[in-house]
This record gives C-alpha cells, structure tokens and sequence, in this order.
C-alpha cells in the first residue's frame, strides 16, 4: 500500500461515526469466526476426530499392557517434538490433531496396569463420561442458578460421604485436592476458636500448637506456612514402628505446648499415611483430643474409601469422633483426578462463616429461590470446578457393592504381591502391609547374602533409582522409590488400578529380576 494511501485511509477511518466502525470490526471478525470456531460442521468434525484419537491413543491403548506405560524423552528433545512456541499465525486442523496424537504419546499412562507409581491410576469409564460431561458444560459450582444439576449432585454425593463416616448430618465440600483440604481443616478449627481472627488477623491471637505425626502429608506443614501460624507451630509427634501416631506421646506433646505458652487447637491424624500406608489409632486420639478440647481432623484423602468394604473398614475405627475428615475418590476409587471432598460434623454453617464474603453479585439475598442453595461461599475459591458428576455417574454405574469389591480386590492383591514376593530370591519386605502400599528393596544377586558387609545398606540404596531409571526408559512399568526415616531408598508399590491382575503382579516381579541381574 503506497503512502499516500495509507494516508487516506487513516483519515477516512478516524471520520467513520464509532458505532460504524465498531460493526464493520465485528462483520470483520465475525467472518473470521465463522470460517474455523463458528462452523458447526467443522467444530463437530474436529471433536469426533479428538475423541476418537482420545479412544483410540489414550485409552485402548494407554491401557493395554502390551503397550509401553511412558515413551521417555529427555525435555530439550521433547521441547523439539510438541513443538510448544505459540505463534501469531493459527494451524491446519489436521496439524491440530497431530498435536493431540503427541500430546497422548509422549505423556504417562496413569491408567495403564504396569503403572504402580503414585496413590492414583486406573481409568474408570464412567468417570471419565463424567469428566468430559463436566469439561463440556464448563461451569462452575458457585451458584444454584448456574449450576443447578449440580449444586444439588454435590450435596447428595457429600451426604453419601458423611453416611460412610458414621455422621447422620453435617456439612462439607469439594476441594482442589487433598492438601487444600487439610488447610481448609486447620482454617477451620482456628475460626471456631478465634472468630475474630477472621477480620482483625493474627495479632488477635496467642501462639497456637497443632499435632501430627512424622508420617503425616507434608501439606500440614504448608498449611500452617501458609495461614500464617508457621511450620514452628506444627508439633510432630512420634509414629510407631508401622507408622502409626503414638498417642502416649500426642500427650506428652500438648502438655509440653501448653508448659510453653502455646495454645493447642488441632490435632490431625492420618489413615493412609503416604509412604506406608499406616493408619492411626484414631479411637485413641480422639480421647485424647476429647480430654483437652481439641479439634480433631483426619485425613483420610488416602485411605477413606476403606470405609466402604466391611472387611476392612475396621482400619478407620473411630473416625465418626473426627470434626472434620478429608477423602480423595480420585485415588483409590480412581474417580479421575480431581476429586476431594472435605467432610464436616458441623451443622452450624462454619464453613460459610469462616470462608464467606457475601460478594452482591454473586449472592444476592433477594434471588427467587432458596440462596442456601449457593455454596459459593464456603470456600475462598470464587470459579470453582464440578467434581462431583464423575464420582456420582461411576457409584451410579457401580453400586456401593461394586466399589466395595473393587476395594477388597486391591487388597487380595497386594496380599497376593507379597506371598509372591516371599517365594522368590532378592525381595525383602520392609514390613509386612495393613494396606494396598507394598514396600520393599529389590537386592541384586551381588548384594545377596553379604547383609553384613558394612557398606551393604549403601550399596543396596544405589538399587532403586537405577532399576527406576531402566523401567522408565524402556518403557515396561513405573515404580516409586523413597528413603524413609534411616531407611535407604526402597520400592514402594500401590495397588490401587481396578484393571489389575495377578498377570501385572507376575510381571512386576519378573521384571524387577530381569533389569537388575545385572546390578
């Protein structure tokens, strides 16, 4: 375009009327629209080509153990192969989907058999319905008027949740992830002591004492960093040999708190420790929290839905005496990420009193239904993601009796993993499991028998992080490995993936043996 044209054409717009201007700039991008985003035809024939790649890649399959669990790359590589800089210029739908293909292959396939490495895995079809239902309608729990299906979903999920724990009413909510939870716990008990801290902040308050145990998720130090109390108020009460909370000591702990001015207010117990899988003696605990006023939280994020088999449900004995319980369906009911609910005995509405801020554009009082109806405002959240729809479609689906079987057929089979472990040369348990974490070394043929030798537990520790980089390399499985305490690194394996067989256990042994025969 010459000067002088450009010329005109900036004088000719700055005279056009706005109102003018402003529809030709939206004819302008109205044509852009409709020949991509706003074409029905195209958008349907984009998604049936995503979902069926969806099908096809990540689910058939990301879960057949006859494909790899992860094709490994190392991230400048990678970098090259997702082509991840974003550009000014839009693609081809056809490059569209190459990108969802790379996207599926060079990801983990957290449902796949041979994938033992977190406390999730598995795919649960129904909940995955769920999810993509829930994507689809992309709204958010706030308000009944937006989310009318599932503001009422979400009590009646969180009422069946409550049921399990032993509570006949309550309150409750889901949370994003089981961390929040805890933090929403420990906000909680410090409101219902300290309401006034809600407005005038810490200054309003003494130096205040919570307790856990070493075993306990680090998101109870976190949380007490990020509320302000410090990590120097978390009290850390010792764990037995298993694991488990001592409660002699969570005694000794308060009175030491109180002799130094501190203030105890909380005490949160664990079912389901991380690393072990351990569960507190929670009946004791809370006598103890019963003598001394204290606010009892467990978090259960791992093992709550023991609750739901009566053969084994005896592992959370006293969890009713809890004030507030937090329970992650998304890890062994494997509803999908994310799903936590944080569960209250409360019925005084302490979650809208301490989270609330009755912002008028949200919550207006005078709306022509029920305004109880609103959940917005129990949490500090504004958006807030549904998390309901893929539990309930999948309890829907499955029936208390079917997630139950689904429970006690992990725990079979985490028996069935350690009688086999037993029967072979080179697996040493480090304790024998209550629950689905089995952990154990895996000792190579030039480590065995030499037990005595004075460098064998720092021989034997160099094991699993070479074993973990070989499985993941290839392909063929994914373990986790820790140190813990003064133990040296060991294998800790979940059994949690409801496709699990005793074929996957066999192989998972087998090829322990095969990558390090040669260690």
């Amino acid at each position: 375009v010459s000067i002088p044209l450009k010329s005109f054409l900036l004088r000719y717009l700055c005279t056009l009327p706005l109102a003018l201007l402003s529809r030709k700039i939206l004819m302008a991008d109205s044509e852009a629209l409709s020949s991509h985003a706003g074409d029905p035809v195209a958008v349907e024939a984009l998604l049936q080509a995503v979902f069926g790649i969806v099908v096809g890649e990540a689910i058939q399959k990301g879960t057949s153990a006859s494909e790899k669990v992860c094709e490994w790359k190392e991230p400048e590589e990678l970098k090259k192969l997702l082509d991840l800089e974003l550009r000014s210029q839009g693609e081809s739908q056809e490059q569209i989907l190459d990108r969802c293909r790379a996207v599926i292959r060079y990801s983990v396939k957290t449902g796949h058999p041979r994938f033992f490495n977190q406390l999730f895995s598995g795919l649960d079809p129904h909940a995955l319905a769920g999810r993509i239902i829930t994507e689809s309608l992309n709204t958010s729990q706030y308000t009944y008027e937006i989310a009318p299906v599932f503001v009422l979903m979400e009590e009646e999920v969180l009422r069946k949740l409550r049921a399990l724990v032993g509570w006949s009413s309550g309150d409750g909510i889901f949370c994003p992830g089981g961390s929040i939870s805890n933090m929403y716990a420990v906000n909680l008990a410090r409101y219902q002591r300290y309401p006034d801290c809600k407005q005038r902040g810490l200054r309003t308050l003494p130096p205040l004492a919570l307790f856990t145990s070493k075993e306990c998720h680090y998101s109870i130090q976190k949380g007490a960093a990020f509320l302000g109390l410090g990590t120097d108020s978390v009290r850390v009460v010792k764990a037995d040999e298993r694991g488990r909370m001592v409660p002699e000591d969570l005694e000794r702990q308060i009175s030491m708190a109180e002799a130094e001015g501190a203030v105890p207010f909380l005490v949160s117990a664990t079912s389901g420790t991380t690393v072990l899988g351990a569960f507190d003696p929670l009946e004791a605990i809370a006598d103890v929290c019963q003598r001394h006023g204290l606010w009892l939280h467990v978090d259960a994020a791992w093992g709550g839905s023991v609750l739901l088999s009566q053969t084994h449900r005896h592992l959370l004995d006293g969890i009713q005496r809890a004030d507030s319980v937090a329970w992650n369906p998304h890890k062994l009911l494997a509803a999908g990420l994310q799903c936590s609910a944080l569960l209250l005995q409360d019925t005084s509405n302490l979650l809208k009193r301490c989270h609330g801020a009755q912002a008028s554009y949200l919550f207006q009082q005078d709306k022509f239904y029920d305004v109880e109806l609103d959940t917005g405002d129990k949490v500090v959240q504004c958006g807030r993601r549904v998390d309901c729809l893929k539990l309930w479609l999948m309890w829907k689906a499955q029936g208390s009796q079917g997630l139950e079987l689904r429970i006690d057929q992990a725990f079979a089979l985490a028996r069935y993993l350690v009688e086999e472990m037993k029967k072979r040369e080179g697996f040493e348990l480090v304790m024998e499991p209550e629950f689905v974490n089995v952990c154990f070394w895996f000792v190579p043929p030039s480590l065995r028998g030499k037990q005595d030798s004075p460098d064998y537990h720092k021989r034997l520790s160099k094991v699993a992080p070479v074993l973990k980089e070989r499985m993941v390399k290839e392909g063929s499985m994914m373990i986790g490995y820790q140190p813990h305490g003064t133990r040296g690194n060991f294998f800790r394996v979940v059994v949690a993936n409801p496709a699990l067989t005793c074929a996957d256990i066999d192989f998972l042994l087998n090829e322990l043996e095969r990558l390090g025969q040669d260690l």
